[in-house]
């Protein structure tokens, strides 16, 4: 009894791993929230495929839309509300429903055949099914949590991206907002400078070239307006777009100005960024395990090319004789084990050894790209800040204090009402570059802190690169009967 235990023992674990594979409740959405942990602002959450929490999820985002939304309240929407975000996280679980599939063991087969001749009847049973598929499930299972790992890992960094690009739309909407408003005074200023020279003119004190050069600068200022009121439309659609809003929603509010610039004693340290990336950064992660994946099936490969069809079946057949009512038992097993006559499995062999040399330079060639963009975006992340912080420690207040001064000569009548009005529009003029400087840092600050912990910041938020080119390694032979 011992040894017959001993003896089955194998087939008795192979059919525990089979009756544990279970579809995760929610999707995987647990295990993509624990990859993105200390990546997302504090309060993140991702939706739930619940119908209660869809409609908490709603809730919540209409009370956040009442008051002025910042930049992580805006990524909190967005991660809640995004559909093309759903609809990857759905994705996700039908990859999770694809490797229960997988890991399930088919059904065995039941034939059954009655046949007659002139002397006897005889039934014939037969019961079969594959061994392949189950003497490789304990492998199979390790290499399904593989790819699970890999796909929640991918899944991750698609998180990740919308919460930059919904950073990134939030950043240009409000800077683009800043910036009209700057746009809107400088217009006043020219719209007051061309009324006053066309009443000059009117009564002989200002000649036809000097009108003509003020109505210039009025339409000049005119024109400036519209692009800048449109930008500010679009900007905001790109951010109600990331954020999945649409209707009523669309009347959302903005802060009145971007962020402070941090202190100097608060940036980001270069010295470490390269580490940090090869450390953190979720799809070199994924491509580790791609190569995980693939090297561990290079041994299967050939075996599965050429025994991948080994089949057992248990016969119980019945042979009655007519005249005598006399009947015969016949049992017993019966394998099917292929013959490698034609196929030795070196094509099997040549490919899956080549699957590998492709991961593995693949997962270089990315640790390569992900060093140089660590480099790369601190080096713009630390001029976008020398930049914003000239423009705002330097150029503006010097701008301020020309415009005090030419009022102060203006009042003392040693400055006329037209060098008062065109102060006035560079003051604003460098109001909007320091606004469009401050904007250049925050995004680099965005696609820094992607390009440290997340994929590469230009990706498409429908596949990181790296993956894109990653063919999924070969599925295991099919068993046959």
């Amino acid at each position: 009894m011992k040894r017959t235990l001993t003896r089955l023992s194998p087939l008795l674990a192979a059919l525990v791993l089979a009756g544990c594979a279970s579809i995760s409740p929610d999707g995987l959405r647990s295990d993509v929230a624990q990859r993105t942990e200390g990546r997302l602002p504090a309060g993140a959450q991702l939706p739930s495929p619940d119908m209660k929490a869809q409609q908490d999820a709603q809730a919540q985002v209409a009370d956040w839309l009442k008051t002025p939304v910042d930049g992580d309240t805006a990524v909190r929407i967005a991660l809640l509300n995004n559909p093309g975000l759903q609809a990857q996280l759905a994705q996700l679980g039908i990859a999770d429903a694809q490797r229960v599939q997988v890991l399930t063991l088919p059904n065995p087969s039941f034939t059954f055949g009655r046949f007659r001749n002139g002397h006897e009847r005889e039934i014939e049973r037969q019961l079969s099914f594959g061994l392949v598929q189950l003497v490789t499930l304990p492998w199979r299972s390790r290499w399904q949590g593989w790819q699970m790992e890999q796909a929640t890992m991918t899944a991750a960094q698609q998180v990740l991206l919308l919460a930059a690009d919904t950073r990134r739309a939030w950043l240009r909407a409000v800077a683009a907002e800043q910036a009209l408003a700057a746009n809107e005074r400088m217009h006043e200023a020219a719209a007051l400078g061309g009324e006053l020279a066309k009443r000059m003119a009117q009564v002989g004190n200002f000649s036809k070239m000097d009108q003509a050069r003020e109505l210039t600068q009025q339409q000049q200022a005119a024109a400036q307006l519209a692009r800048a009121r449109l930008n500010a439309q679009l900007e905001r659609e790109q951010l109600a777009r990331r954020m999945g809003l649409w209707g009523q929603q669309l009347t959302f509010k903005l802060p009145a100005q971007l962020p402070a610039l941090p202190k100097n004693a608060e940036l980001r340290s270069g010295d470490d960024a390269e580490a940090t990336a090869l450390r953190e950064r979720l799809d070199l992660g994924a491509l580790r395990r791609d190569l995980d994946v693939t090297a561990g099936r290079q041994g299967w490969a050939t075996v599965g090319a050429i025994f991948g069809d080994i089949g057992a079946t248990y016969s119980n057949n019945t042979s009655t004789e007519r005249a005598t009512g006399h009947s015969d038992k016949t049992q017993g097993w019966e394998f099917d084990v292929p013959l490698p006559l034609f196929d030795w499995g070196f094509a099997a062999r040549g490919m899956a050894r080549n699957q590998v040399l492709r991961s593995a330079s693949l997962l270089r060639e990315n640790a390569i790209r992900a060093r140089s963009e660590a480099r790369s975006n601190w080096l713009s992340y630390r001029t976008a800040y020398d930049l914003a912080q000239q423009q705002q420690a330097e150029v503006l207040p010097l701008a301020k204090l020309m415009q005090e001064e030419t009022v102060y000569r203006y009042n003392g009548m040693f400055m006329s009402v037209w060098q008062l009005l065109a102060q006035a529009r560079s003051t604003t003029q460098a109001v909007v570059t320091a606004t469009e400087a401050q904007r250049d840092f925050w995004l680099a600050e965005t696609d820094l802190q992607l390009a440290l912990t997340g994929t590469s910041p230009g990706t498409s938020p429908g596949m990181s690169p790296s993956l894109a080119t990653t063919a999924a390694p070969a599925a295991a032979p099919e068993a046959g009967h």
